[in-house]
């Protein structure tokens, strides 16, 4: 089972790859490619070229799942192509999944309290 604590890497890989792919290609770019290990436990997400379609691979502890979402009408929002990759959080995950423009979202810092009781 998949949880998204806060304490989980969501990471997406800039550049487009081969959606041919499956789970053990993706697994190698894990590791080739974005230098990282494929059994973290951590989300690793991949893009196609037109960018309506994502594959995500992560180790669950018992054995490897493969993720795929298409949107029928839009595109996702993806980050500048680049070499390497960026690190999402949980909720940035969902509204990429969504077809949701993520980077818009502004976190808003959160103050101490001055005292306790």
């Amino acid at each position: 089972m998949i949880s998204l604590g806060s304490d989980l890497r969501i990471m997406i890989a800039s550049k487009p790859v081969d959606f041919r792919k499956g789970i053990n290609g993706l697994a190698a770019l894990v590791s080739t490619a974005l230098g990282a290990n494929p059994y973290s436990g951590d989300i690793y997400v991949f893009r196609s070229k037109r960018n309506d379609r994502l594959k995500m691979v992560v180790w669950d502890g018992s054995g490897m799942v493969l993720l795929t979402k298409v949107l029928e009408d839009r595109r996702f929002i993806w980050p500048a192509v680049h070499a390497g990759a960026v690190r999402l959080s949980a909720s940035e995950l969902a509204l990429l999944l969504d077809g949701l423009d993520w980077t818009r979202v502004e976190k808003k810092p959160v103050k101490r309290p001055a005292k306790t009781a």
